[in-house]
């Protein structure tokens, strides 16, 4: 659904004009950018909240090297779902309730074959090779 199909739904819900239900539309984005912006969550009951978090500095890694990287602090926009919309979107069809049992009984077979399975017999070391240095990951 974009902003195009918004605002026909107002139209056809409302008995509005076109230029009223895109003037509705509009403004409800508008409030809600402006208060946002400002710094205040905007909550809307069985829908969820918009709301801006300050994220602090930190030290973080680079994967390829390993070297650190300084990450400045910065804001974020977060949008927290209610619980009403959460379990509206888990009880339609094909919902993520009923994947998550057989994603979690594949990956328990996967990592119970990957235990049981025999190791493989080490090749002969090679003249002049040289021991790895990458570290492990964790």
């Amino acid at each position: 659904m974009n902003k195009v199909d918004l605002v026909r739904a107002a139209m056809e819900r409302f008995e509005m004009s076109r230029k009223d239900a895109v003037a509705l539309v509009d403004g409800v984005f508008d409030d809600i950018q402006a208060a946002v912006c400002s710094g205040e969550a905007v909550k809307i009951p069985g829908f969820g909240q918009f709301k801006v978090r300050d994220r602090a500095a930190r030290i973080a890694r680079n994967p390829a090297t390993g070297e650190p990287v300084k990450v400045p602090a910065k804001r974020v926009f977060k949008f927290l779902p209610a619980k009403a919309l959460k379990e509206a979107v888990m009880s339609r069809k094909g919902g993520a309730k009923k994947t998550a049992k057989p994603a979690a009984k594949s990956a328990a077979k996967k990592s119970a074959a990957k235990k049981a399975a025999p190791r493989k017999a080490a090749a002969p070391a090679r003249k002049g090779a040289k021991k790895s240095t990458a570290r492990k990951r964790r």
